[in-house]
């Protein structure tokens, strides 16, 4: 018999486990903070995220992919077309609807967010952390990978 993965202390497993929620909870939050994007809302941001990454798509196909009604996903694009963040055309495939995307000013916006919280977190581990440290926790996040793989 081969000896199993996971038969350590569920207790410090547990412990090890909330920290870990905190500790992203914390990160996500300075991260958003540094990057300017804390004037949006979590469904503002997950609109824009998901028109980044999946390109021009209507109101109804945005709704679904958030788990949300297309009447409420309506209320979460409005200020971001209010804003100049999305632009709204006429699908060419079908008159009736419009395609949302991400207006230049948008794109600009998310690269210079992501800029500023890279170089506050860079900074941040530079400053705070002596090399061996960096050293450990480049080896925890080979930990946390693991936890995540398939």
């Amino acid at each position: 018999m081969s000896a199993r993965k996971g038969t350590g202390n569920n207790e410090l497993a547990g412990a090890l486990a909330a920290e870990i929620r905190a500790v992203y909870r914390a990160l996500k939050l300075r991260v958003r903070e540094k990057s300017g994007s804390e004037a949006l809302t979590p469904s503002q941001i997950a609109v824009l995220v998901r028109l980044e990454k999946d390109g021009a798509t209507t109101v109804s196909s945005l709704a679904r992919a958030e788990g949300m009604r297309p009447q409420s996903m309506r209320e979460v694009v409005l200020p971001l077309q209010d804003t100049g963040f999305l632009r709204s055309v006429p699908d060419p495939n079908d008159g009736r609807q419009t395609l949302l995307s991400l207006t230049p000013k948008c794109v600009k916006w998310i690269q210079a967010g992501r800029a500023a919280s890279h170089d506050w977190l860079t900074t941040s581990i530079a400053e705070k952390l002596s090399a061996a440290e960096q050293k450990k926790l480049k080896d925890a996040f080979e930990l946390l990978r693991r936890l995540v793989e398939d």
